[in-house]
């Protein structure tokens, strides 16, 4: 798969993340039956039933992707419309309209609420908790990828490989324990049902428009400071995690099977705002000192399972640094990584 050395537009952008990685192909052509994707109108949904639909395309196959999400951005469900995607717009916390989904041999479930967890838990854990087992029981049937979040594990010392699959999780905060809230309903039905499920424990997904690298460059573009205490984290790029997503499917299980989704690497936020810095002409402005623990996971069972991300760390580093520097358009919701104490 060849990438470019710079990415100079929003439509060159959101060609790659559509673009089908080999392994996305080979996922799609061993699929069978239609794929839903519900939580389709958020930052990865749209480019993984993109990815998927092209995917399937290429392979000859005549199922479909169906995106599913209250759209309340109505360019997210042209785009989709547009490349194919059947889309159908309401809420999943509505029985009726849950009831109304069409079956699907296989499911992406992709919504849910992390920021303003801490203002409103009663959404979140709604979102969160009763939602999901929600869709859980409706499509029990079906194969069920499930995303997830690495915070469910709290943080780990910096020394560490970090989180590993069959650690105990220790969620922080009301989003992460509703996060854990999420993947218990789905081994519930699981357990009960013989449901095969996929828990995508994800840590962090990036694009030139969002993501730990981007809220990193942004700062050190306008010169801020940037504070230490979080000093670690892992990132992957969006295309490879949706990619990822796709082929889980094959391997769901009952019990779940559970899989970290991240890079390989275990970044130094002072190495990475050195090197966009370098990059941008711009010297990082670094403050504070490093804690001895961080939000980190472990994703060797992933790599060795699916192989190595297409998108590797140092291009990701590259391509943020030039579009942040050209000040091109960001998605201005930034990850808040440097969170420590869970509240988002």
């Amino acid at each position: 798969m060849s990438l470019p050395q710079v990415i100079r537009t929003v439509a060159e952008h959101d060609e790659l993340l559509f673009r089908p990685t080999p392994l996305a192909q080979a996922a799609c052509q061993r699929l069978d039956g239609d794929l839903l994707v519900l939580g389709a109108g958020g930052k990865m949904g749209l480019s993984l039933a993109v990815m998927a639909q092209r995917a399937i395309d290429a392979a000859g196959r005549t199922g479909r992707v169906i995106a599913v999400s209250r759209f309340n951005d109505p360019k997210a469900r042209q785009t989709l419309e547009t490349e194919g995607v059947t889309t159908q717009a309401g809420d999943l916390l509505d029985d009726a309209f849950v009831a109304s989904l069409p079956d699907a041999a296989n499911v992406v479930y992709m919504a849910g609420m992390k920021f303003g967890a801490s203002g409103n838990p009663s959404r979140t854990w709604a979102m969160n908790v009763l939602m999901p087992g929600m869709v859980a029981r409706r499509f029990r049937d079906s194969r069920v990828v499930a995303f997830s979040t690495g915070n469910v594990y709290g943080m780990v010392p910096t020394s560490s490989a970090g989180s590993q699959e069959g650690d105990e999780p220790r969620p922080c905060g009301e989003y992460a324990q509703s996060c854990l809230g999420r993947e218990r309903m789905f081994e519930h039905v699981s357990d009960t049902f013989g449901t095969r499920v996929g828990l995508l424990r994800l840590n962090y997904a990036h694009t030139l428009q969002y993501g730990v690298l981007v809220d990193l460059a942004t700062r050190v573009a306008a010169g801020e400071p940037i504070d230490l205490a979080m000093g670690y984290f892992n990132a992957i790029w969006q295309g490879d995690a949706n990619a990822v997503a796709l082929a889980m499917l094959a391997d769901t299980a009952c019990p779940p099977d559970v899989v970290n989704v991240t890079g390989r690497e275990k970044l130094r936020v002072r190495d990475v705002c050195q090197a966009l810095g370098e990059a941008m002409g711009n010297q990082a402005k670094l403050v504070g000192t490093e804690a001895d623990d961080a939000f980190l996971s472990d994703a060797a069972r992933m790599h060795g399972r699916y192989g190595p991300p297409t998108v590797g760390v140092e291009q990701l580093i590259a391509w943020t640094a030039d579009w942040v520097r050209r000040g091109m358009p960001l998605l201005g919701k930034p990850t808040k990584f440097n969170v420590r104490d869970g509240a988002f």
